[in-house]
This record gives structure tokens, sequence and C-alpha cells, in this order.
């Protein structure tokens, strides 16, 4: 890798040499613009609208339109000769809860590397912020732009996370924010049940740029002289669902069929919505029971008994009648 910028952070009366690396690359595969017809590449001259003259890097500087015809010409030394305290440093301004940072507001990364004797102090800015489970806030200014940026730790190095500015944040604006919606309980709950049955552990390793794989699989087999295999199709994608609960009841069957696991009617964990229902439906079954019940009737093993017990209290009286015929 190499370095983009050297500096230093300003961490209290600490000053801690570092050299700032590029984070991540974009991995896009990129074109030429070409003639159709022989492959020749286009070109394009940068020309002066004035003299009409092709103009070379080295004599191109930057302009401020003032409107009415009137432009303000900028050089690089104009920009190097910019009254900020950042041009050579990174200023720690205070130490937040890294959760109170909005994603929105994130930009681009970069590495941090200590320089020459800045190793010690490096690593204990590194610890701190560890330990403290915050990140530093602070101002640093790249490419000739101050920029507001954080700094936390990322496998055992500084990481420099650059942000927008506030005022870089568009506000949402859509007409559906000022409808009076509401969302039933049920469809709540289903819609709780999707989400748990699509739960799992993010693993940015196990996602793949589909797109440029296909892209390239296009151009290899340009080069080869072969023919692209077309992969299978893939279910099209259902229509708008009408009846909302439907769509998401199939959604969770889907999801649970995608895991491996038995749907909702053969046997698995039911959803809040059914176990609802199956509670509801068996408390009405109940209920009916309960108030039709008529008055005690004697069951057939106490009837059985009853007729036992009258047979015993007969006994004496046939043992009497025996007696009494021989007199």
């Amino acid at each position: 890798m190499r370095a983009i910028w050297k500096g230093a952070v300003s961490f209290g009366l600490v000053s801690i040499g570092v050299k700032v690396y590029s984070a991540t690359e974009e991995k896009d595969i990129r074109f030429h613009q070409v003639h159709r017809e022989d492959g020749g590449r286009i070109r394009y001259k940068r020309t002066c609208s004035v003299c009409g003259e092709e103009v070379t890097y080295d004599d191109i500087a930057k302009g401020y339109d003032l409107g009415g015809g009137e432009m303000v010409i900028l050089t690089d030394e104009d920009f190097a000769d910019l009254p900020l305290s950042t041009s050579h440093a990174i200023d720690v301004l205070e130490f937040v809860p890294a959760e109170q940072v909005d994603p929105i507001l994130y930009n681009k990364a970069y590495f941090l590397e200590p320089e020459g004797t800045a190793t010690k102090p490096y690593v204990l800015l590194r610890d701190a912020l560890t330990d403290s489970e915050r990140v530093a806030i602070v101002k640093v200014a790249l490419r000739q732009r101050e920029q507001l940026a954080t700094l936390r730790v990322r496998e055992g190095v500084l990481l420099l996370n650059t942000m927008l500015w506030p005022d870089e944040i568009r506000q949402p604006d859509f007409g559906f924010l000022d409808e009076d919606l509401k969302v039933r309980p049920p469809e709540l709950a289903m819609a709780s049940s999707l989400i748990d049955s699509m739960a799992g552990e993010f693993e940015p390793d196990a996602f793949t740029d589909d797109y440029r794989a296909a892209l390239q699989e296009v151009i290899d087999a340009k080069v080869e002289g072969r023919e692209v295999v077309q992969p299978e199709e893939e279910e099209a994608a259902p229509a708008a669902a009408v009846d909302l609960m439907a769509a998401l009841k199939a959604s969770v069957e889907r999801a649970r069929a995608a895991r491996g696991e038995a749907p909702s009617g053969g046997g698995a964990e039911p959803t809040p919505i059914s176990s609802a229902r199956s509670a509801k439906k068996t408390a009405a079954k109940k209920t009916p029971a309960k108030k039709a019940e008529p008055a005690k009737k004697a069951t057939p093993a106490k009837k059985t008994a009853e007729k036992k017990t009258a047979a015993k209290k007969a006994a004496p009286a046939k043992k009497t009648a025996a007696k009494k015929k021989p007199a």
C-alpha cells in the first residue's frame, strides 16, 4: 500500500506521527470507451473555451464562478496556504460512545500506521480507545478539504472514518410520512415471526458480487470464443400481494423451508398468531361444555356400586326366610 498523507494525531499534549492509507478499494471491472467499428480508443482533449488551444494538466487550475462571466482562479499554492490548523494534523476533539454516531454520516475509511518513534504512543491511544469502548471525534484536512472524522480500532489498527457534515445529509420528505397508517397487531406479530425465521449472524465473507462474476464470465467467454452458459432461471418474483397477512405467512413458511425446518402445520414451533388462535379455539370448545353441564348423574361405576350394596342388604333377609321354612 502507498501512503496518501502524512501527519500527526494530536491527542492532548501528545503528538503521534502517522501515515494514512486507503482502507478500501473498488473491485469494479473497468471499461474504456471505444469506436464500435474498429475498437479504437476514444480520446478527449482538454481545450480552452477562450483560445481553443489544448491544455496540459500542469496548466489547469481551479476556478470559482462568480456569475456574470467573472471567475476567481485558485492555484495549488492558494490551497496550501489555507488557514487550517488541521492541514498536517488529526486533532482529537472528544471521545463519544460509538452508538451515538449515525452510520449515515460515514464516508471513507483509512488505516493509520505509526511513523518513526510514534509506535508506543500509537499503541497507548489504541488500547485506551479499546478499554473505554468509545470513538474519537477528530478533524482532519485530507485532499485539500477539512473533514470531520472518527478514530476507532479495527484488528489492532487505528481506523480513520471520514464523515459527512450534518448539512450534507438530506432530510426525507415523502408523502406517506403524513398519512395516518396503522398496522394491526396480528400483522406486526407475523412480521416479527418472519424476522425471527430469517435471523442470523452477519458474516461478510458469505456474500459475493454475483454481477461482477457474471460480467467476468462474459469477458472470458468472448476472449476464448465460446458461448456463455446461462444459469438456471430463478423463481419469478411473486406479484404484489393483496392479502398482507397471507403474504407474510407464506414468507415465514418459505424462510423455514430454506432453513430445512418443518412447516408450521407439521409440528413446527407455532407463530404468535397461530398460538393465539389455537388457544382461542380451545377455550371456545371448553366453555360450552361447562355451561351445558346438567345435574350430576350417577356414573356406570357408581350404579354398579349401588347395586352391590343393595344386594348385600338383601342377603340377610334371604337367610331369615330359609330358617323359617322347616317350621
